[in-house]
């Protein structure tokens, strides 16, 4: 049975999971274990409850009790189900669009490289991308356009922080990911390499004068594609680039150099990893 428990404020140390830990600190690094992440909307808790995720406890309005909160709740056991009204909730900041819930969840046991590599033939690589939003719009778009794994440099944000799980509308909990490479000096020399001897052709999404066009039909002949892209504003290093098999652009017109990462790799996923 539910375990539900109404408060008038946010005081008490149970709460901190939702109003005063830092991302950093769910994450828990010293004890990776314990990590928790924070769904947000019925939506996303859904899809993290399908996936197997382990809810910790869930934070409510009370208003949305029944219908599809109800039933997310009645698959979490005795877990702490904390309900306020909607004037205590006003207090958090942002809960309102949220959807009318927060669920924390413990994090999934992180992958290794090798193990996401073993069966994939199509994975994104995704190269210092620090904005959430970003991170979350690729795993959407990587869930939907049949992109096997997703590998993320260790410099890019963590796809489990809470607005990119909402922005991918949880897909980041079905598709594959890991790091590649534990510190930042694995990559790209190191982490390219890896990917060459998993038997990967690397693609730099970038511009240069010697791209191959996206659309050449060579692409998608090749077994074993690793979809490399490069961080807002800057994009792919030189260094990432120069050791990368191809260098790939996307072919476009009215004098527009470039999309935004997330926009340039739904383009490269449906056409190279879709339409297969």
């Amino acid at each position: 049975m539910p375990n539900y428990i109404r408060i008038d404020n946010f005081d008490a140390p149970e709460l901190d999971v939702y109003v005063r830990l830092t991302g950093a600190q769910l994450r828990s690094k010293i004890e990776p274990s314990l990590g928790v992440f924070i769904a947000e909307s019925p939506t996303v808790v859904e899809v993290a409850l399908n996936a197997g995720c382990e809810p910790i406890s869930l934070l409510t309005d009370e208003r949305f009790l029944h219908g599809k909160v109800g039933e997310l709740i009645a698959r979490m056991g005795d877990i702490p189900i904390y309900v306020a009204t909607r004037d205590v909730l006003r207090s958090l900041t942002g809960f309102e669009l949220t959807r009318g819930v927060l669920c924390a969840m413990r994090r999934p046991v992180s992958r290794k490289m090798e193990d996401l590599c073993r069966n994939a033939t199509r994975i994104a690589v995704l190269e210092n991308i620090t904005d959430s939003t970003n991170i979350g719009a690729i795993f959407r778009s990587a869930s939907a356009l049949a992109v096997d794994a997703v590998l993320l440099t260790p410099s890019c944000c963590d796809p489990l922080c809470r607005r990119a799980l909402r922005v991918s509308m949880g897909t980041v909990l079905q598709v594959p990911w890991g790091r590649i490479g534990e510190s930042v000096s694995d990559w790209p020399e190191q982490g390219l390499q890896a990917l060459h001897d998993l038997g990967f052709v690397t693609l730099a999404m970038a511009l240069s004068d010697n791209s191959l066009s996206l659309a050449d039909e060579r692409l998608k002949q090749i077994d074993r594609l690793a979809i490399v892209l490069g961080t807002e504003g800057d994009g792919l290093s030189h260094s990432t680039i120069a050791n990368c098999t191809y260098t790939v652009k996307i072919p476009m017109s009215h004098g527009v150099d470039s999309l935004n990462v997330a926009s340039a790799g739904a383009v490269a996923f449906w056409q190279l990893c879709a339409n297969r």
